[in-house]
């Protein structure tokens, strides 16, 4: 909590001082990318957010006595405000959701703080930022805006993997490499638990990195971080990158919750397993087409040490049973992200601002891994095609439509009942931004 503070208290210093400056004009509006405001220092302030309602029902392929599964819900409800020093050189960002719906998984509570940083130049190539905000070294659909996704959701090798917001120090740069080409390095040291802890941090920290390369020059109007090609670029545009990270004793399935999962040894101290992530994508974009690709990996190490775990109720055990066996190394395992996937998607947005779009996803879990957890996981191929109109040259408003069907072995459905079958899921959802 203290840490959060001293995030906050300089982003609200900031705001304050630009509301009382003696002059505060706005600047520009556009639909869908915010307004923008400009003090008589030379300070900027930009207010955007989104809404996205959106309807979800899952119907299994066999017979099941639960039928499908209806659901309508507000998925997101943000708002971003964003500023800079006179100089531009100083940054801030605060989102919040007032949803209070999770970005995605199965073990991530409800948060209503998203980003909370201040960000410095340190030269016009290097930007430094402490605070939490999304990390960079997840995979690449974590760098697209929720609001300009090409597919009503994000795929579900993101939803495995990734761990979306961290707290902690973020290095970015960005190099000329020839006439038009780019290196971008990225640098990542966070508390390798997700989302800002307000009680005790458990484990040790998490370091990684991104490097990623733009052999054709920067992207149109930001479009590096938005999945459709609505600028429809006039020239290729691809971006590449390779991604690693390694979190020093972790207390959650794949770092977002801490404290979910711990463990101890024979003297009651805290033995917990090593987490190590890697992964490689692209994103490519020419004249309304777009493809995404990305890769990745994730293997653990457990220590030899462990000998209780640590339920929900605070009690200990020391029943480790797998397979009618003990087995310490697997149990913990399996109680973990591990194994590896991939996802690829492609689309084409026509002028008239209608988009066609197709996935797969695949989950390869290893042996002992979370992913074969029937209920949540155990699905290894995921198909999807979805319809989009865009109503704004922009990302201001659109209506999306999907429909996946998910390839199970031996899964449960969503009150934990086995059935033999697989499932369909299909989705609309409205955007609309200001």
């Amino acid at each position: 909590m203290k840490i959060l503070k001293l995030i906050l208290i300089p982003c609200i210093w900031i705001l304050i001082s630009q509301v009382r400056a003696q002059e505060v004009q706005l600047n520009s509006y556009e639909f869908g990318e915010g307004l923008r405001f400009q003090t008589d220092n030379g300070s900027n302030f930009n207010i955007r957010g989104y809404l996205q309602p959106g309807m979800e029902v899952k119907q299994y392929t066999s017979d099941n006595e639960f039928g499908s599964l209806n659901r309508f819900r507000l998925r997101r409800a943000r708002l971003r405000f964003d500023g800079s020093s006179s100089n531009e050189r100083f940054k801030y960002r605060f989102q919040i959701d007032l949803s209070g719906s999770s970005e995605a998984g199965d073990d991530t509570e409800s948060n209503y703080l998203l980003d909370a940083y201040v960000s410095y130049d340190v030269t016009k190539r290097i930007n430094v930022a402490f605070g939490q905000r999304a990390t960079y070294t997840d995979n690449r659909e974590l760098f697209i805006n929720s609001n300009a996704l090409q597919l009503v959701e994000r795929s579900r090798l993101t939803s495995a993997f990734a761990s979306i917001r961290e707290f902690g120090l973020f290095a970015q740069g960005n190099f000329k490499t020839g006439n038009i080409s780019r290196l971008k390095p990225y640098f990542v040291l966070t508390n390798g638990d997700g989302l800002n802890a307000f009680g005790r941090d458990f484990g040790g920290l998490k370091v990684g990195g991104r490097v990623d390369f733009l052999p054709f020059g920067l992207f149109t109007n930001f479009g590096q971080f938005r999945q459709a090609d609505v600028v429809r670029e006039q020239t290729p545009k691809l971006v590449i990158g390779v991604n690693y990270s390694y979190n020093n004793g972790m207390s959650s399935r794949r770092g977002r919750n801490s404290g979910a999962i711990l463990y101890l040894n024979d003297t009651d101290e805290e033995s917990l397993p090593d987490y190590t992530k890697y992964g490689i994508d692209f994103l490519f974009k020419y004249k309304g087409f777009s493809v995404l690709g990305e890769y990745v990996g994730a293997t653990a190490t457990v220590p030899d040490d462990i000998t209780q775990r640590v339920r929900n109720d605070g009690s200990t055990s020391t029943n480790f049973d797998v397979a009618g066996m003990q087995d310490v190394q697997n149990f913990v395992k399996g109680r973990m992200m591990l194994g590896n996937g991939y996802n690829i998607q492609a689309g084409y947005l026509f002028k008239n601002g209608i988009s066609l779009d197709g996935r797969y996803t695949r989950l390869n879990p290893d042996d002992n891994s979370f992913l074969n957890n029937a209920t949540f996981y155990s699905r290894p191929n995921y198909y999807t095609i979805g319809i989009s109109k865009y109503l704004s040259r922009n990302y201001g408003a659109k209506i999306q439509t999907s429909l996946t069907y998910v390839e199970g072995d031996m899964i449960n459905d969503f009150q934990s009942n086995p059935i033999d079958g697989n499932e369909w899921i299909g989705r609309v959802q409205l955007t609309l931004a200001f």
